[in-house]
């Protein structure tokens, strides 16, 4: 896909999580936004994955760390093509096979269960390691939160990479400031985060994290790099592109109204 179409495909991502989420009664809209645009790249120009076999061992892996935002990875994997968008409307339902946090064991196209937070990294890391000894030229890709970040089980796991020269790993640090509880430099901030994976050796990157062409580009730079792990900092805002939410955190966990979902729509018009 073009940037042009890789943008598209983020809004049209976007407006189908605020319908999923209000059809489902429940779900957390607000963190799905900000990483749209980087689940458009990843799943529609830069993965190599095959949705007729979601097991194929030769795949590149994702890992959605901060999974309560799998309603906008779930649209990712409808639009594919490893199920049918239809399914996107029994999300949290015992009809469907869409659960409130990502479960590989029922849902196609998903790699790792998440959701207790900051276990993505690790995980990461493991299977990063189980592809090299299988001399699997493959990357896996994890997106983790910056409030997630104060887990410290992520840093165990940023130790650990360097040391083991884990350059099939690339992190996408989601920054936009804001967890459950408030903002992050309020809180336990990690914040200048950038500077901390560096620390631990990583090979670290800052980008727009709403940027079609920074996004790749990362990627790009990242892949050239095969001693080490890369950490891609994506300045983000949560809520990204849909009136309401853009940067409010009320919309962290929330069920948009049928006018809500009206107005999403419309901000997106001539956008998808």
């Amino acid at each position: 896909m073009t940037d042009k179409e890789l943008m598209r495909m983020a809004n049209r991502l976007r407006l189908d999580v605020v319908e999923t989420v209000h059809t489902a009664g429940d779900g957390h809209p607000g963190p799905c936004m900000s990483v749209a645009d980087l689940i458009a790249v990843l799943y529609f120009d830069e993965m190599k994955i095959d949705p007729a076999n979601p097991g194929w061992q030769e795949r590149d892996r994702f890992i959605l760390s901060k999974g309560h935002a799998c309603p906008i990875l779930y649209a990712a994997l409808a639009r594919r093509g490893y199920f049918e968008p239809e399914e996107l409307k029994k999300l949290r339902s015992l009809e469907g096979m869409l659960q409130g946090h990502p479960d590989m064991q029922k849902t196609p196209g998903i790699d790792s269960v998440s959701g207790s937070l900051g276990n993505g990294v690790a995980i990461g890391l493991g299977m990063a390691l189980g592809l090299r000894m299988q001399k699997v030229e493959s990357y896996v890709y994890v997106a983790v939160g910056d409030g997630e970040m104060d887990e410290g089980v992520v840093w165990e796991a940023a130790m650990a990479a360097p040391q083991q020269k884990a350059g099939n790993l690339i992190v996408f640090g989601d920054c936009n400031n804001e967890q459950s509880g408030g903002r992050c430099t309020e809180l336990t901030s990690l914040y200048p985060v950038a500077d901390k994976w560096e620390s631990f050796h990583w090979h670290v990157q800052t980008i727009d994290g709403h940027d079609i062409g920074q996004i790749k580009e990362a990627i790009r730079r990242a892949k050239g790099v095969k001693d080490c792990p890369s950490f891609i900092e994506m300045k983000t805002i949560k809520g990204k592109n849909i009136p309401y939410m853009e940067d409010n955190n009320a919309w962290h966990k929330k069920t948009p109204t049928a006018e809500e979902v009206e107005i999403a729509r419309r901000a997106l018009e001539g956008r998808i």
